[in-house]
């Protein structure tokens, strides 16, 4: 007698015909079903991607493959949020902040040569007119790429560096790894950073290498605010190993609200010439050319939004202050540095690199750094942070080392590697 493993669509009855009737109606239903599966994906994909992309008065082919869509600022995918359904457009920080303005293409006199500047791609080929705001497409390849369409355009939970944790099993257990600088004990209202560019290589494309500053609210529990903007390289978000300028927010600890630059409704981008997500070029090389940007977070006094500003010419927008509930008032804690995501492919350690990929003690040229690290006080003005704290998870595999001086303020080398003879 045969025997079918599958629920059927016959009543069972002894013969093998029937059994070979069951076998086959059992086969249909699971291959319907499958379909359909399929096809209510789709659909779902194709609903969101006509939520991201909003209609283009102009779209730019960039040379790394992106589309740059021009899109009217009044379009943006911000406005799709409730609350933002009558907001008039802020066209300006009501307030900057003041204090001592680094000169951004100065560098340390060891380095014995200017930073170079740094233009996104989809430069070479156009830019988008006055009153738009340039969006990089979102492909259908982008979303299949995530675990599920709800989840695209998010970063894991718990991917915070959490200095103290009482319980650094914890932080190791999200797979996420850090090297940082920190400063935390007041209230902050933004920070400032030129950070070191570079292209490291990821192992896995699940994993991604980011630098970045944060603007962190709250406790490290489900209602940890956050403000983030830097670089990365993220083979899953992007479809490829480009170093990309990104910004991220969350008001709950990365469950629900927030997301990577543009992907859903919150950050208000009002300037025409960056798009966030999109490469930067050039990156710096070991022993050559050092390539670095600068970003600035702050919150406006006057109006209490977080505005952010790229180099010393590109303020490129803001979040709205009712995004946030401990961020609304102002931050309790400030880190720069790198983060990495260690999947532990075949059961050792990454070899994905943070930063340039070498230890920081290899210094300039070699080692990525943050310089003229700075805090933005209750005064709006830009000073010195006190009281720096590091942290790393594993400093065998990743590791910061900070310094102070005349031309670069205060600073740090950090990253590393990931696996190494120390670090398995």
């Amino acid at each position: 007698m045969g025997s079918c493993a599958y629920g059927g669509c016959v009543r069972f009855s002894r013969s093998r015909l029937s059994v070979l009737v069951f076998c086959l109606c059992s086969l249909v239903s699971l291959s319907s079903a499958a379909r359909l599966s399929v096809s209510r994906q789709k659909l779902e994909v194709q609903k969101h991607l006509d939520r991201l992309n909003k209609p283009a008065v102009k779209s730019i082919e960039s040379p790394d493959g992106d589309t740059i869509d021009c899109v009217h600022m009044s379009h943006q995918p911000a406005f799709d949020h409730p609350y933002l359904k009558d907001h008039k457009i802020q066209m300006r920080p009501g307030y900057h902040p003041e204090g001592r303005v680094f000169d951004d293409n100065k560098v340390s006199t060891e380095s014995k040569e200017r930073t170079n500047p740094i233009t996104q791609s989809w430069h070479v080929n156009g830019k988008c007119p006055e009153g738009t705001i340039p969006i990089r497409r979102t492909k259908k390849d982008d979303v299949l790429r995530a675990s599920s369409v709800k989840r695209y355009g998010k970063k894991k939970h718990r991917a915070i560096p959490q200095p103290r944790s009482a319980d650094p099993d914890l932080v190791n257990e999200s797979g996420h790894q850090h090297a940082i600088a920190y400063v935390e004990g007041d209230k902050y209202y933004g920070a400032k950073a030129t950070l070191n560019v570079w292209e490291p290589k990821i192992q896995q494309p699940n994993e991604f290498s980011l630098s970045q500053l944060w603007i962190l609210g709250g406790s490290f529990g489900q209602d940890l605010n956050s403000i983030e903007a830097g670089w990365q390289v993220s083979p899953d978000l992007y479809g490829d190993n480009n170093t990309r300028l990104f910004t991220y927010w969350t008001s709950d600890a990365y469950q629900a609200t927030g997301c990577y630059n543009l992907l859903c409704s919150g950050f208000i981008q009002i300037n025409s010439e960056i798009a966030m997500g999109a490469s930067i070029s050039p990156v710096s090389g070991y022993r050559n050319s050092q390539y670095d940007i600068s970003i600035l977070v702050w919150k406006d006094p006057k109006e209490g939004h977080w505005w952010m500003q790229f180099g010393n010419d590109y303020v490129l927008g803001y979040w709205p202050s009712f995004l946030f509930s401990y961020l609304a008032d102002s931050a309790s804690m400030i880190e720069w540095g790198g983060e990495v995501v260690n999947s532990e492919p075949d059961g050792q350690h990454t070899s994905t690199q943070m930063g340039s990929g070498r230890f920081p003690e290899e210094g300039f040229g070699k080692s990525s750094y943050f310089r003229n690290v700075q805090v933005v006080d209750a005064s709006n003005n830009l000073k010195a942070p006190k009281g720096i704290g590091t942290f790393t998870e594993q400093s065998n595999c990743y590791d910061v080392l900070t310094g102070n001086n005349g031309d670069w303020g205060h600073y740090f080398y950090y990253g590393g590697p990931g696996r190494n003879e120390n670090c398995q």
